[in-house]
């Protein structure tokens, strides 16, 4: 029997003035790794990134898209994600294989992240230049970046719990989490609500996760006390990247005539895997050498 593919719930307060998403990301942040190789650290980074990309898609229109990009100066210097309404979703860093000294407990990501900034970009259909905004990292860890963002560019309050679970051997059992977001002009009160409800909470998202909760069963205590209804969101959540043979020439691009010219007169086809999905790509010689003379024709206008 195949298992129902997991989505992103949203909700929102039944007078409007908070939405919420919850999501079980954990077969897309398996099949990541999986591609990837990641180690147990990146895992973690590229992992919350994913979800929480994933959960601010959600609160986009059909057609868009939202990308995180996080750099910092320390040792895992750069983490990227980037989600859909539609559900798919992909994430990436080139430090996949990084290992610290020592591991702490918590899989705290600060110290090999360090001190940088979160770019938040959102695309829409038929638009030349996304928007984009830029923060400095408050803490790091994903989702209180994310917090900081939305606080910072567009004045709204929330809660975000991004969790990955792993087990002792590095592998992913669970992934996924919450996103509440919180209105302009809300009275405080409600706020206050939600604080207390988080600090009754006994157990992480991916806890719950691993324990075979349902979305819904993870935002209900966040939201005790407030009227809440679910709204349609029937896209399933996949691991989907728009990588394709055009995209790889075009890459190539960068190499220029002579390193070109090189590989045609060595008869060098070349082999590109895409690092993100890993789907492998041959170029062969007589594209190379089309894509040389494009190139030099270019540089004659």
């Amino acid at each position: 029997m195949t298992a129902t593919p997991h989505r992103v719930h949203r909700y929102v307060s039944n007078d409007f003035t908070i939405r919420a998403a919850a999501v079980n990301a954990t077969e897309v942040v398996r099949e990541m790794q999986k591609l990837q190789g990641t180690l147990p650290l990146p895992t973690v980074a590229v992992g919350r990134a994913m979800v929480g990309a994933t959960l601010m898609a959600s609160h986009l229109k059909e057609g868009q898209q939202v990308g995180l990009y996080v750099r910092g100066d320390g040792v895992m210097s750069a983490v990227y994600a980037e989600a859909h309404f539609e559900g798919q979703v992909r994430g990436y860093t080139p430090h996949a294989l990084y290992e610290p000294a020592e591991y702490g407990t918590d899989l705290s990501l600060k110290e090999s992240i360090g001190k940088g900034t979160l770019t938040v970009s959102r695309h829409q259909p038929f638009q030349a230049q996304p928007f984009q905004g830029t923060v400095e990292l408050v803490s790091g860890e994903i989702g209180d970046d994310i917090a900081y963002y939305l606080q910072q560019s567009q004045q709204i309050r929330s809660l975000v719990s991004l969790g990955i679970y792993l087990d002792t051997y590095g592998k992913v059992r669970a992934a996924g989490g919450i996103l509440i977001e919180v209105m302009p002009g809300v009275e405080e009160s409600v706020v206050e609500k939600i604080q207390d409800n988080v600090d009754k909470l006994q157990t992480t998202v991916s806890k719950l996760i691993l324990d075979g909760a349902h979305p819904g069963d993870i935002i209900a205590p966040y939201l005790t006390g407030i009227p809440y209804t679910e709204l349609d969101h029937d896209f399933p959540l996949i691991y989907a990247c728009p990588c394709d043979k055009d995209r790889v020439i075009r890459a190539m691009e960068t190499l220029g005539v002579s390193e070109l010219q090189d590989m045609i007169d060595k008869g060098e086809k070349a082999e590109v895997v895409c690092q993100m999905c890993g789907r492998p790509y041959t170029i062969d010689v007589p594209e190379i050498e089309d894509l040389k003379n494009r190139l030099y024709r270019n540089t004659l206008n």
